[in-house]
């Protein structure tokens, strides 16, 4: 009798966060049956270059793809204390008549990179289109709002004003330039291809009596059969492809993390100003004891999750560091986890910020509140600008200017007044004659951000759109 499912741990990455794609792509089912399919691949073509195969083994192979007996193969490497071998003798109690020549010449490595270069491939084209997806809704969401002042901020002090679908670029120009890095890991992956126990091919070069031509052939076929561009290979390798790849593939997705976590962390601050939210459904509730409160859980899952994202290309650095002369064995147990919980992890966050970025909340009325709120304080420049038009000394009227700012600002931090520094300076003469109030209005002081905007969606957005509009993503359901 089995265990029950609850009374043993499970991930919360494949229980709570990863989609059933990216799932599905780091599952047993897809790696055994792609292992099988490279096996399929390495026999026709040995076939092909005159090896003593027949068509009868060949049509066994291929009739048992995906009819995995994982039990099977449980009790043979309980054996064997050999996983790969494991599934070879359960494929050859399926095909019996194609026993004899299964997995002819290989190493493991041979399924193993081969098989993991294809997963690699495939969850970063599954990553780059989730990120296309977030980029896409940002475009939207910064020409909506295009045009909508708010308060900026360096220092998280306040700054020059921008507006909101500005800010949003910001966010959408970070994802892209990590989609651009995602897109070229995806164009430079090299397949290990069938290269013998350390990387010699000398079992292949047996196998066909000194041939190195038939070798070279078979190496380009294996590869052509599986799907992979033949100019696309590895041109030497030890027993596996090189470990650094995978901290290069890592630190790719670390940087998607990064740049997430900065956009969730900004709209955690904004939502605590009160100016813009993450979704929130009709349901949900905030804290189990605080009834008020609408809590950006959303946003600190990306935080969460991104975290441990970021904290995953060191852990590949010393993998590939400690991998001696043709390879060691301490990298597999370190990459059962730190490859597929690393994409896992991001899907997950990728299909929250998905949804957030979906369904982003603007309170126009807090924003324009609290950039009002500082408008005179951030006007200044300018209103001594007009003072010295009408003949004012520029350095008097900083001196003017900067006692009242000062005086202002303190009094609204510790008497609560309304910032009057307007009024203040309206009672000196040397302001006699400016117009005061265009420190009220936030839209001559937002520089080129809404044609900003235009240009951003119209160069970066829309060729992204364009590239992407042909792949599916399963809707996410997210449990928060």
């Amino acid at each position: 009798m089995g265990m029950d499912e609850h009374a043993g741990y499970q991930s919360p990455l494949s229980g709570r966060y990863a989609s059933p794609q990216m799932q599905e792509i780091w599952s047993s089912k897809r790696k055994i049956g792609t292992w099988r399919r490279l096996w399929l691949a390495l026999a026709e073509s040995e076939k092909e270059l005159g090896l003593d195969i027949t068509d009868e083994q060949i049509a066994e192979l291929r009739d048992h793809l995906d009819d995995i007996d994982f039990e099977a193969a449980a009790k043979y490497e309980k054996e064997l204390r050999h996983d790969v071998m494991a599934h070879v003798h359960t494929l050859g109690d399926a095909a019996p008549a194609a026993r004899s020549i299964i997995h002819l010449g290989a190493t493991s490595q041979f399924v193993n990179c081969n098989t993991e270069m294809l997963q690699l491939r495939d969850a970063t084209k599954l990553i780059a289109t989730k990120v296309a997806n977030v980029i896409c809704n940002l475009g939207d969401f910064s020409k909506k709002y295009r045009s909508l002042p708010t308060l900026g901020f360096t220092h998280y002090q306040p700054a020059q004003p921008t507006t909101v679908g500005k800010r949003a670029t910001l966010w959408a120009q970070d994802l892209a330039l990590t989609l651009e890095d995602l897109e070229f890991r995806i164009q430079t992956m090299r397949f290990r291809g069938v290269r013998g126990a350390t990387g010699t091919q000398a079992s292949f070069l047996d196998l066909f009596d000194g041939d190195h031509e038939k070798v070279l052939q078979l190496n380009a076929m294996v590869t052509e059969k599986m799907g992979w561009p033949v100019d696309k290979q590895l041109s030497v390798t030890g027993q596996t492809y090189p470990r650094i790849v995978d901290a290069q593939i890592l630190s790719s997705l670390a940087s998607v993390a990064a740049v997430a976590h900065k956009f969730a962390t900004d709209l955690r601050l904004l939502a605590n100003r009160g100016e813009l939210e993450e979704p929130f459904e009709k349901k949900q509730i905030g804290s189990s004891a605080m009834a008020y409160k609408r809590n950006p859980m959303r946003c600190e899952r990306v935080c969460a999750l991104a975290r441990f994202v970021m904290n995953m290309p060191p852990n590949a650095l010393q993998t590939a560091a400690v991998q001696w002369m043709e390879r060691t064995l301490d990298d597999s147990a370190n990459r059962r986890l730190t490859l597929p919980e690393s994409f896992l992890a991001l899907d997950g966050l990728l299909d929250v910020l998905g949804n957030i970025t979906d369904g982003l909340i603007v309170h126009k009325a807090r924003v324009g509140t609290n950039l009002q709120n500082e408008m005179p304080f951030l006007a200044t420049e300018r209103l001594m600008m007009e003072a010295v038009k009408n003949g004012a000394d520029r350095q008097d009227a900083h001196e003017v200017v900067r006692e009242h700012a000062i005086d202002v600002a303190r009094l609204i931090k510790e008497e609560g007044i309304q910032n009057n520094l307007l009024e203040r300076l309206a009672t000196e003469p040397m302001f006699n004659g400016v117009d005061l109030s265009m420190a009220t209005d936030p839209s001559g002081f937002v520089g080129r951000s809404a044609e900003q905007v235009d240009s951003f969606c119209e160069e970066v957005v829309a060729p992204i759109r364009k590239n992407y509009s042909g792949q599916k993503l399963e809707t996410a359901q997210l449990r928060v």
